[in-house]
């Protein structure tokens, strides 16, 4: 099973991945960021939704929202929170819908999963199958050089009757990262292990190129701040212009 696959990952450590403060980042973000600002009745995919903390505010702005996920508990917790939105349990290595989108959206660094670099890439061209002409591909991601400043240092996050630590490690000079989780409530302790390409902005860049996106834009935030030593974040838009 690849770490991904497990449920009792995105379970038992849903509520230090998915705190009540990020589904008000989302909802902020979406309501103010001009990233995020797409035409009328747009249709937006969410990639690797999660439990739909995007979908709702995507969908009160009069988006038509798709989800998919691989984890049936978290589209579980989706459709509780965005009755409206449309639910797919699949792989975003397989998952390819020809021209029905106006956005993509992959957000909250759920990108570099798979172990193959060409898998990762054959997620940008599915994405890319799946937008409709002009439509636009938003990757948010943690790029390198922010992971650079901060990364080493365990972090510790309070969870109800617990908590948390977290710990990162580079591996192969400077392609993935690992993350350890140890959770820990009362006497018992578990531990899960997160692995994942990391990109520098001029990587997923070109990534997106080789995909097949044109007019690409890397951002360090979601207000539209260039990428540069001041960035919080790596966002980058592509387009489908054929």
């Amino acid at each position: 099973m690849r770490w991904y696959e497990n449920d009792d990952l995105w379970s038992g450590f849903a509520e230090t991945m998915f705190q009540p403060h990020r589904a008000k980042e989302a909802a902020d973000l979406v309501a103010t960021s001009p990233l995020l600002d797409f035409g009328p009745a747009a249709r937006v995919l969410d990639l690797c939704c999660g439990p739909g903390l995007w979908l709702l505010p995507l969908a009160q702005r009069g988006y038509q929202v798709t989800g998919v996920d691989l984890s049936p508990i978290m589209l579980e917790h989706a459709k509780t929170r965005c009755p409206e939105a449309e639910l797919i349990c699949e792989d975003m290595l397989e998952f390819a819908r020809p021209g029905q989108f106006d956005v993509a959206l992959n957000v909250f660094t759920s990108f570099g999963y798979f172990a193959e670099a060409e898998d990762n890439l054959q997620v940008l061209r599915n994405a890319y199958t799946s937008l409709a002409k002009d439509g636009q591909l938003i990757l948010d991601v943690l790029g390198k050089e922010v992971l650079a400043s901060w990364v080493g240092r365990p972090k510790s996050v309070d969870v109800e009757g617990g908590y948390v630590v977290m710990r990162d490690t580079v591996l192969d000079t400077w392609t993935r990262l690992r993350t350890d989780w140890t959770l820990i409530k009362g006497e018992t302790a578990r531990h899960a292990v997160i692995e994942c390409f990391i990109y520098s902005g001029a990587e997923l860049k070109a990534l997106l190129q080789e995909a097949g996106f044109q007019d690409i834009e890397c951002f360090g935030d979601f207000d539209g701040a260039p990428y540069d030593n001041y960035a919080k974040r790596l966002i980058v838009r592509g387009y489908r212009r054929d």
